[in-house]
This record gives structure tokens, C-alpha cells and sequence, in this order.
């Protein structure tokens, strides 16, 4: 979470930098309530707004770092929830928990998705005994955060292949951060480890571990996660959203109609440009956005499965979220307006944790 207490002098700069952008909007007449989104990076890689900001979607309205998201999905719409940033993204599943624990955030466009190239999978060393979904009780699988993507993932797994709730509780799920996950996988701390990306990529150049399963061979092509805001930001800035979605679809679209080698010296570009003293080797790994409906728009059964999952975990009530509560497309450039007259009156309240 950001620290909401002003410590430095360059904090106070930001701060009035973005309380400026927010009054320039106003003084000059600008239909952007805001020009300034704060939002979370991820060190050596390149999200989609990032990308748009870029190649001048997002103009006039620009990004405000506010530094890098270590900790995964559920943290950045935690944040988002707090009000400490105005944009987060995570795994559709954490969004579904925790508005259905009454968190004032709505799910506005695609994030990531799932597909034959990008997908993440669960690794055991090459000669381990481990082979079937029965072999891992007992056994410890390192998952980069819990609540998140893959521990949703890998629940699915242990119950479609047959285990008992009281089997799959025998699964110790160990949160490990992902860059030490294969090193922990290596060591024997655990004997399975989630990796996706080029984290996986880069464990599988050397050698001697092999994939028991993965995200796409359980539920194929899929949108996994998606982009949010709280129910204040958008009620109050609704043009604002309604460029962001439109410059992140049009993002999305342009880097699936250019080839990869295009995408990949933006990417590096950008990444050169900002001066944040990363390395551009990651983002060679690029393999596309995984994102097949235009502009990432979203739909009922982005979020339907996974509601229906905690239905069945135990975790929901029949009826308790519908997928509606969840999302819209309202600000899609096609979208038909649905819920922000009724945004304004949820947007009061402080947000769980998961």
C-alpha cells in the first residue's frame, strides 16, 4: 500500500504536480476531470497504459508513477479501494472477492488474459515423483500470492482431478515471491512452483524441470484479469475513465495487429526513456497480450466462473455477486451506460482485505 504520509520533498513535489494537473483540467476548460492517473509499474516490463501513454492514446491525460507493485494483483486494487492510487489491475477472481466484500471498486477493462502462448503454468523438477494431483498432498507448491490467480488456479485443478475439500487442504500453498520461486523449486523448499512469463521462460533455458499443468490446460483462451477504479473516481471523473478505456482497448488492438518485433523495441523504448534503471532483456519475452475481445472489453463470463467458484469453495452465497456488480463496459467507445448513476451512492465506505 502507498504511504499515504508525506515524507521527503519529492513526494511534496508530486503531490502538487498532481493537485496542479487536476486544477489545469478545470482552468482550461479540458472535458478531463483529471489530467493525472497515479498508478503502480512493474520494474523491466511494460503494462498496456504505459503502452498507450505511449503512442499518444491517452493525450492529454498522463501517467503519474508512483512507484513499483511487488506484491501482486490483490495489493493493487487494495489500492485502488484505499484511494491510493487511481488505477489498479489483478486476477478477476480477487476483483469478484473483494467487492463481494463490499470493496467501492469496479472492474472498467481487460488487464491479461490466457492463451496458447502466454499462460502460466506449475513446474516440478525433472526427475521429482510428482505426476498426478493426488502426489501433491502433502507436498508444499509456491504460489507468488495468496488469494490470487494461481492458488485460484491450482484449487481448481486439485478438485476437477477428484481430491476431497480435506485432501486439498493437505496442499500447502507457500507465498513466494516470483523471481525466487525457481530458485525455491531448485533447492527443494518446495517441490512445486507456480512461473509464468519470462520467469518461466528463463527456468525452462535451464533446464530440468517439467510442467505437471497449466491455466490454459484447464480452462483454454480466457480474460484473466482486468483494470479497475473506485466508484468515486469514476463518478467523479467519468471522462477521464472513459479515455483511459478507450486509449488501453486501442492499445491492446495495436499490439495485436503489429508484428512482435514492432512491440518489442516500443517496449524497450519506453522503457529507456522513463530512466528507471531496469532491464530490457525482460521484456524479449513478450509473447502478446493474450487479449482477444476488441478494445478488452469484458464480459459475464470474465468473472461469472470465478464467482461460481467461491460459490462452490464455500466462500459466496448463491446469488450473493452477480457479474454486473463486478464490471461494465459503460465507458467502451460502443457501451451502453449502466451503472454510474448508481456509483455515487456506493462510494462511500472503507475496503476490506482479503
Amino acid at each position: 500500500m502507498v504511504d499515504t504520509k508525506i515524507r521527503s520533498p519529492l513526494l511534496v513535489a508530486l503531490l502538487l504536480v498532481l493537485a496542479c494537473s487536476r486544477e489545469r483540467a478545470t482552468a482550461t476548460g479540458s472535458p478531463y476531470e483529471t489530467l493525472a492517473l497515479r498508478y503502480e509499474g512493474s520494474a523491466g516490463t511494460v503494462n498496456i497504459p504505459e503502452l498507450a501513454e505511449d503512442l499518444g492514446y491517452l493525450t492529454p491525460i498522463k501517467l503519474a508513477y508512483i512507484g513499483n507493485n511487488s506484491t501482486g494483483g490483490p495489493h493493487s486494487i487494495q489500492a485502488v479501494a484505499t484511494g491510493d492510487v487511481d488505477i489498479g489491475g489483478s486476477f478477476n477472481g480477487s476483483i469478484v472477492k473483494l467487492v463481494s466484500r463490499r470493496a467501492p471498486i469496479r472492474a472498467v477493462v481487460a488487464n491479461y488474459g490466457v492463451d496458447e502462448r502466454v499462460f502460466g503454468g506449475f513446474y516440478v523438477l525433472e526427475d521429482s515423483p510428482i505426476r498426478t494431483a493426488r502426489d501433491l498432498i502433502g507436498k508444499k507448491v509456491a504460489i507468488n500470492t495468496l488469494g490470487a490467480h494461481s492458488e485460484f488456479v491450482l484449487r481448481e485443478y486439485l478438485a476437477r482431478s477428484g481430491l476431497s475439500a480435506k485432501e486439498a487442504e493437505q496442499v500447502s500453498m507457500v507465498a513466494v515471491p516470483s523471481i525466487n520461486a525457481e530458485l525455491a523449486l531448485r533447492e527443494k523448499q518446495v517441490e512445486v512452483a507456480a512461473l509464468g512469463s519470462v520467469l518461466r521462460d528463463r527456468a525452462l533455458e535451464r533446464g530440468h524441470i517439467r510442467m505437471l499443468f497449466s491455466d490454459f490446460d484447464l480452462l483454454g483462451t480466457f480474460t484473466a484479469g482486468s483494470y479497475v477504479m473506485s466508484h468515486s473516481f469514476i463518478a467523479k471523473h467519468p471522462n477521464t475513465v472513459r479515455k483511459f478505456v478507450e486509449a488501453v482497448g486501442r492499445a491492446f488492438d495495436w499490439a495485436s495487429a503489429q508484428p512482435r518485433d514492432v512491440v518489442l523495441k516500443r517496449m524497450e523504448a519506453i522503457i529507456l526513456k522513463r530512466k528507471r534503471n531496469e532491464d530490457t532483456s525482460v521484456v524479449r519475452h513478450w509473447l502478446g497480450t493474450s487479449i482477444k475481445s476488441p478494445r478488452g472489453t469484458l464480459k459475464d463470463e470474465d468473472f461469472q466462473r470465478w464467482i461460481d467458484w467461491l460459490v462452490r469453495d464455500g466462500q459466496l452465497k448463491t446469488g450473493q455477486v452477480a457479474p454486473s456488480a463486478v464490471y461494465t463496459n459503460e465507458f467502451q467507445p460502443a457501451g451502453q451506460p449502466q451503472v454510474t448513476a448508481a456509483l455515487g451512492a456506493r462510494s462511500s465506505g472503507s475496503a476490506p482485505s482479503l
